[in-house]
C-alpha cells in the first residue's frame, strides 16, 4: 500500500459506518420486539445476519497471493491489528466463560484476568517485535531458522497443532452452545451452521479475510458484552458505569451470603449431599456385589411400578436409571467416584465472593493461594506463546507497529476484562435475591429454557418445594448468555449477547483454524515435503487442510467435552510449556542450540500432558495424584521451568550453534543492524 495513512483513514471510515449501521440494526430489532416481533425470529435474525456479514467480508477479501493469504500483506495498521488480536484473543472462554468463572470463584477467578492481561506485557517485551523483525509466516518458521532445520520445526509444528486444536474444539463447542439455545436447533446442527461461517471467513482469503472479519467481530462482541451489564448497572444502582459501581452491589452480596449460608434449609440440604457422598463411598467399597444389588433393586422396583399401574413418567424414569446403570464393576467405580466427588462439592458452601484464597484450614488456604499463583503464571506465559496470537504480529508493517499493536490489543481487551467482574457480581445479585428461596412452581422461565440444553439443573433434595442454593446447578458458561433473561431484559438484548458470543467464538476459531492449516501447508508440506511447490499448490494444500481440520474439530466438539474454560486453560499450558522457553531463549541467548531446544520442548510438553492425564477426571485421573495439589488446568507450571532448565543444560553440554545462527540472533535483537543482515538463514 503506497500510502499507509490514507489506507488507515479509509479503514476507520468504513468501520465507523459499519458500527453505526449495526447499532441502528439492534435499535430496529428492539422497536420490532416492542411491536410484537417474536423472540424466535429475533434469534434467527441475529444469527444469520451476523454470519452473513462475516461471510461477506470473507468473500470480498479473497486472495491468491501468498503474502496476503498468510500475513495479510504485512500492511495491517496497529490499531486495527489490535482490534483483530483482541477478537482473536477474546474467545468463547473470555466472552462466555470468564464472568461465569468469576461468579463461582469470586476473588480466585481474578487469576484469569491478571494472567491473561499480564501475558500481553510479556508479548510486548519479549516476543512480538523480535518475531516481526524476523519476518516469515509462522512460529515453526522461527524455530526452524533459529534452531537449524526441520527437527525443531516439526516439534513446533506438532505443538502448534495440539494447542490450537484443543483451543479450536472449545470455540466450536461454544458456537454449538449459542446456536442451539437461541435458534432452537439441535446442538450438533448448530455446530455445523457455525462451522460454515468459520470456513467462509477463512477459506477464501486466509489471514487477510480473517483480519478484517475479526475487526468486525470485535465491534459486535464488545457492544454485546457492554450493553447488558450497563443496563443492569443502571437498574441496580442508578449509575450506568458498571466498572465503577459494582462494589456497592458486592457489599450487598456479602450480606446476603451471611444469611444464606447459615440458613437451616441450606445446612439441611448440604447434609443430605454429604450423606449421598457417603452412600456412594460405601457402594464403591462393596463392589462388585453392590452393583448387582443395585441392578436387582431397580428391576424389582420397575416390576412393582408396572404391576401397580404407576405413572408412565415414573416407569420411564426407572427404565432410564436401569439402562444407565454401569455394566461392569470398573465402570461403576469410575462413575460412582465422580458422583461421590460431585456430592461432596455440593455439600460444601461455595466460597464467599470477596474472600481471597478461601479454605476451612490454613493448609487449604495455602493450596488455594498456590493454585491462584500457578494459574496466573501459566496464563501469562501461555498468552505469550500461543501461535495464533503471535502470528498476528507478522501482519503489521514493521517492528514499531508490532509494539503499538500490542498496546492497542491490551486496550481493547481491557474494555471487556475490566467489565467481567461487574457482570459476575450483578448476575449473582439477581440469582441470590430473585431465584434462590423461590418456590419451584414459580421459577423464572430462563431456568427451564436453559435446563433444556443442560446448563441449569435443579434437584429438590429435601422435598420442601423451595429452591435452596445447593439445589441449583448453573454451568459456568450460562452466566453471560442467560443474564439478560435473568434480569428480565428485553429479548433483543439476549439476541445481542448471543451474537457477541458467536462473534467471539468464530473470531478465535478463524484464527486457530488458519494457524493449523498454515502450519500443515507451509511448515510441513512446503518446508519439509515439497520445497519446490508452486504458490497455487501451497494455497490448495492449505485450504484442503483447513476443511479437514474444521470437520474433525466439529466432530470432537459434538461429543460435548469438558467446559470451555478448562479446555482453553489446557491449550495455554500446552503452548506455554512447548514454546515459551524455546522462543525466549532463542531470542535472548545465543548459546541455545538445536539439541537443547528440541529436548526442552519435548520434555516440557511431555510433563505437562502427563500431569493432565494423571490428575484430570476426564482422562481417568484423580487429584489424589496431584503434585503440591496443583489443579490440572495449571499443568504448564511444571513444564515451563523444566523446559528452560533442559534447554540450558543440554545446550551447555553440546556444541554451540554456528556463527550464522548467532548473527541471526543479533539481527533479530538489535534494530540498528543494517538491512543486509536480513540475508541471515531462514530455514
Amino acid at each position: 500500500m503506497s500510502n499507509p495513512s490514507a489506507f488507515a483513514r479509509r479503514l476507520r471510515r468504513y468501520y465507523a459506518w459499519y458500527t453505526g449501521t449495526f447499532l441502528l440494526f439492534v435499535i430496529g430489532l428492539a422497536i420490532g420486539e416492542y411491536y410484537g416481533l417474536s423472540s424466535h425470529l429475533i434469534g434467527h435474525i441475529f444469527l444469520f445476519v451476523t454470519i452473513a456479514i462475516y461471510a461477506g467480508i470473507g468473500v470480498m477479501s479473497r486472495t491468491s497471493d501468498v503474502s496476503e493469504y498468510y500475513v495479510a500483506g504485512r500492511r495491517v495498521p496497529a490499531m486495527f491489528n489490535g482490534m483483530a488480536t483482541a477478537a482473536d484473543w477474546m474467545s468463547a472462554a473470555s466472552f462466555i466463560g470468564l464472568a461465569g468463572t468469576l461468579y463461582f470463584s469470586g476473588f480466585e477467578g481474578l487469576a484469569f484476568v491478571t494472567g491473561w492481561t499480564g501475558g500481553f506485557v510479556l508479548v510486548a517485551l519479549l516476543l512480538a517485535p523480535y518475531l516481526r523483525k524476523f519476518g516469515q509466516y509462522t512460529i515453526p518458521d522461527f524455530l526452524g531458522a533459529r534452531y537449524e532445520g526441520n527437527v525443531a520445526r516439526l516439534v513446533g509444528l506438532g505443538a502448534t497443532i495440539l494447542a490450537s486444536f484443543v483451543y479450536l474444539v472449545a470455540q466450536i463447542y461454544g458456537v454449538g452452545l449459542v446456536t442451539s439455545r437461541f435458534v432452537s436447533i439441535e446442538f450438533e446442527i448448530g455446530l455445523f451452521v457455525g462451522l460454515a461461517g468459520i470456513l467462509v471467513c477463512s477459506f477464501l482469503g486466509g489471514m487477510r479475510a480473517v483480519t478484517w472479519t475479526q475487526v468486525a467481530q470485535y465491534v459486535i462482541l464488545i457492544i454485546a458484552y457492554l450493553v447488558p451489564v450497563v443496563i443492569l448497572s443502571y437498574k441496580l444502582t442508578g449509575i450506568p458505569i458498571p466498572q465503577a459501581v459494582y462494589g456497592t452491589v458486592l457489599q450487598q452480596i456479602s450480606e446476603r451470603e451471611q444469611d444464606l449460608f447459615e440458613a437451616p434449609s441450606e445446612i439441611e440440604v448440604r447434609s443430605l449431599y454429604r450423606l449421598r457422598a457417603e452412600g456412594y463411598a460405601a457402594k464403591i467399597d462393596a463392589l462388585p456385589g453392590s452393583l448387582e444389588v443395585e441392578r436387582r433393586a431397580l428391576i424389582e422396583r420397575l416390576n412393582a411400578l408396572r404391576l401397580g399401574n404407576a405413572s408412565a413418567r415414573d416407569i420411564a424414569l426407572t427404565e432410564r436409571t436401569l439402562r444407565d446403570l454401569p455394566r461392569t464393576a470398573d465402570e461403576a467405580r469410575v462413575q460412582w467416584e465422580k458422583a461421590r466427588i460431585d456430592a461432596l462439592e455440593r455439600a460444601r458452601p461455595p466460597p464467599r465472593h470477596a474472600q481471597a484464597h478461601p479454605g476451612a484450614t490454613p493448609e487449604e488456604s495455602a493450596v488455594a493461594r498456590n493454585n491462584f499463583l500457578a494459574l496466573m503464571f501459566v496464563l501469562m506465559v501461555g498468552t505469550a506463546a500461543l501461535p495464533h496470537i503471535l502470528m498476528r504480529y507478522y501482519t503489521t508493517p514493521g517492528v514499531t507497529d508490532a509494539r503499538k499493536s500490542v498496546l492497542w490489543s491490551l486496550f481493547f481487551i481491557f474494555l471487556l476484562y475490566v467489565t467481567a467482574p461487574a457482570y459476575a457480581v450483578f448476575a449473582k445479585w439477581e440469582v441470590y435475591h430473585n431465584v434462590v428461596g423461590s418456590s419451584l412452581s414459580i421459577l423464572p422461565e430462563w431456568v427451564a429454557s436453559w435446563g433444556k440444553v443442560g446448563l441449569v439443573r435443579i434437584e429438590d433434595l429435601n422435598a420442601d418445594g423451595i429452591l435452596q442454593l445447593a439445589e441449583l446447578r448453573l454451568n459456568t458458561d450460562v452466566i453471560v448468555l442467560a443474564t439478560p433473561e435473568i434480569a428480565g431484559l428485553p429479548y433483543v438484548v439476549s439476541g445481542l449477547v448471543a451474537a457477541g458470543g458467536l462473534a467471539a467464538a468464530l473470531s478465535t476459531a478463524d484464527g486457530l483454524l488458519l494457524t493449523i492449516s498454515n502450519a500443515l501447508s507451509h511448515d510441513l508440506y512446503y518446508k519439509v515435503i515439497n520445497p519446490a511447490a508452486t504458490t497455487h499448490r501451497r494455497l490448495v494444500i492449505s485450504k484442503s487442510q483447513l476443511l479437514v481440520v474444521a470437520v474433525v474439530a466439529a466432530w470432537v466438539a459434538s461429543l460435548r467435552p469438558d467446559n470451555i474454560l478448562f479446555m482453553v486453560g489446557l491449550a495455554f499450558s500446552i503452548g506455554a510449556s512447548a514454546f515459551f522457553p524455546a522462543l525466549v531463549l532463542g531470542i535472548f541467548w545465543k548459546r541455545a542450540n538445536r539439541p537443547g531446544a528440541v529436548a526442552g520442548m519435548l520434555l516440557g510438553l511431555a510433563v505437562t500432558l502427563y500431569y493432565v492425564v494423571r490428575t484430570h477426571s476426564f482422562f481417568g485421573g484423580s487429584m489424589s495424584n496431584a503434585w503440591f495439589d496443583i489443579n490440572p488446568i495449571s499443568a504448564g507450571v511444571f513444564g515451563v521451568p523444566l523446559g528452560f532448565l533442559t534447554i540450558v543444560l543440554v545446550s551447555l553440554a553440546t556444541r554451540p550453534p554456528p556463527q550464522e545462527i548467532q548473527d541471526l540472533v543479533d539481527y533479530v535483537r538489535y534494530p540498528q543492524l543494517p538491512p543486509d543482515h536480513d540475508r541471515s538463514p531462514r530455514s
